[in-house]
């Protein structure tokens, strides 16, 4: 059940508020508006008046409601009408009338504007639209003349929600904690839906500016990335001339007066305020850290793989900037993917994007390495030649939102929890969608059966507790091949199976010989030994694995 509450100010703002309420809607979508319940019990009802016009009921309903309005005068606050419209779910069961009346009651009641049995308190109707929702406004000042005492009235309407839903058996949604984007509001669906567009203008802002907010290296390049996808920026100046603040529009999106239709940063989300983008962005400029040169697929994967690490041994800020940094990744991974797995990675990122943001302070400096390494990557898509360095970045990054699902969970961030848990489907899709060609090319050439003997039998002595998975998974010839163009390019077989193996645990891998081949790739990929160490290799191989790891220790998780 979503309840979202709106102010209106003005000397016609009840006025306003009960024609719209009372009227065909904005795409005639109001078929049967009446009250379900208000302050006395017995409000005139313009949806239910068959001796007199509805237009005169309705003046009579707001003349009532505005009375203690008036009664002030110039002392009237600024905001005069509190209009809260309440949802249910679409799987939901139907509700009465009656319940609905009680909804209202408790939800008036939790914010303040009618506390049960206050006979003084502010005057209020609710109006049922439909079979799923009811808006309930009132008036803002009370009966006696005072101000309702409405402090985070927001938050205690969603407190109350949450039990509502508990007691009506109806979906329960996850408590929030302040930090979530703002939804579109029904005018915004209802343009979009009139323009013949998939999304309303806040979501496409919300995601441009989130894509140019991961991409740029400094401010200057933030501002020319909105503008070459379209996105006109007004800066907010302070006296000393200083930009305090910047909104944005969409090109094309317009008003009435063919007027451009700007939003502030921090409405399409709380991190996208400009003092939040350029605190992001100092962590991005060259000056403090220099990334050293190298395949940014692998240092992408390398930050990425260090994530869980991250989540389960730094302190909050560091994770939440860990968090943060993902994020971005993945808003950026779209961009560079091929489009059989475009639409699920784009679907991840937006359901991730929730989980980037809580109640902790984020440390971005922490993160600053994978930020750059996708920076590199979106400069040079090309780089992933076959896929490979898609798919390996994307298996650790299942690794490091499953990771951030329990990191969400034990601090009791329910939404995020929830963004995490859904953005894993969708890249879970789009991994097996990348990974799969390039597992079965590499499977094609699997070496001989002697090599493979050879590296099972190294495996079993290495890892007991996983040689059976790892020999019976699919991706099995996958690997076999990885360790022979690892052997191939001068490593020691053995050598870099135990690196892949120490590197961390395969507990919590899904399927361990795909990690094996993803980690043996990436290491395989590094300078091949020079000739002593190569002949070091060598005899290094000629030892039976048995001499060489009497008592090898399990590989532990960093």
């Amino acid at each position: 059940m979503i309840p979202k509450i709106i102010l209106g100010k003005g000397p016609q703002a009840t006025r306003r508020t009960i024609g719209y309420l009372f009227g065909k809607g904005r795409a005639n979508e109001h078929v049967d508006p009446h009250l379900v319940a208000s302050w006395n019990g017995f409000a005139p009802d313009p949806g239910r008046s068959p001796h007199r016009a509805s237009k005169e009921v309705e003046a009579q309903l707001v003349a009532q409601l505005d009375q203690p309005v008036k009664m002030l005068g110039d002392k009237a606050p600024k905001y005069t009408v509190w209009h809260c419209p309440v949802r249910a779910a679409p799987e939901d069961p139907i509700l009465t009338d009656a319940e609905w009346a009680n909804i209202a009651r408790r939800i008036v009641a939790a914010a303040g504007i009618a506390p049960e049995d206050d006979e003084e308190a502010c005057r209020w109707v609710a109006v049922r639209h439909a079979d799923d929702h009811i808006h309930i406004a009132a008036t803002l000042v009370r009966q006696d003349g005072r101000r309702p005492q409405r402090d985070y009235d927001q938050r205690a309407v969603q407190r109350e929600a949450r039990r509502i839903e508990v007691d009506y058996e109806l979906r329960r949604l996850k408590p929030g904690d302040g930090t979530a984007a703002k939804h579109p509001t029904s005018k915004e669906h209802f343009k979009a839906k009139r323009l013949g567009q998939d999304a309303t203008s806040r979501d496409v802002l919300r995601l441009r500016v989130r894509r140019a907010v991961a991409a740029a290296a400094d401010e200057v390049e933030f501002f020319a990335l909105l503008e070459a996808t379209g996105v006109t920026v007004r800066l907010k100046l302070g006296p000393s001339g200083d930009a305090l603040g910047c909104n944005f529009a969409l090109s094309g999106d317009t008003n009435d007066k063919d007027e451009p239709v700007f939003y502030a940063g921090s409405t399409l989300a709380p991190d996208l305020s400009l003092p939040q983008i350029r605190r992001r962005l100092a962590t991005t400029t060259p000056e403090p850290v220099v990334v050293r040169p190298g395949n940014p697929w692998h240092q992408a994967t390398a930050a990425t793989d260090r994530i869980p690490h991250h989540l389960t041994h730094s302190n909050d800020e560091a994770a939440q900037g860990q968090l943060a940094a993902l994020g971005e990744a993945l808003d950026l991974l779209p961009l560079t993917a091929p489009a059989p797995a475009r639409a699920e990675l784009e679907r991840a990122a937006v359901a991730f994007e929730r989980a980037t943001r809580s109640r902790v302070a984020a440390d971005h400096a922490s993160a600053r390495v994978l930020r750059r390494s996708v920076q590199a990557i979106w400069k040079a898509p090309e780089g992933h030649g076959d896929g490979a360095g898609l798919a390996m970045l994307l298996d650790v990054a299942l690794t490091a939102v499953a990771y951030a699902m329990h990191w969400h969970r034990t601090r009791q961030h329910a939404q995020q929890q929830a963004a995490a848990e859904q953005s894993l489907v969708h890249l879970q899709a789009a991994y097996a969608e990348i990974a799969e060609p390039v597992l079965a090319d590499l499977a094609s050439r699997t070496p001989t059966p002697q090599a493979k003997r050879r590296y099972a039998h190294h495996l079993q002595q290495a890892v007991p507790q996983h040689g059976e998975r790892v020999l019976t998974d699919p991706a099995w010839d996958a690997l076999a091949a990885v360790l022979a163009e690892a052997e191939a390019a001068g490593h020691s077989a053995t050598t870099i199976l135990d690196q892949a193996l120490s590197h961390r645990s395969l507990n919590d891998a899904h399927s361990p010989a795909r990690a094996l081949t993803w980690r043996i790739r990436r290491l395989g990929d590094r300078h091949a030994p020079g000739p002593r160490a190569q002949a070091a290799n060598r005899r290094h191989t000629a030892v039976p694995p048995t001499a060489r790891h009497p008592q090898e220790p399990l590989p532990r998780r960093r």
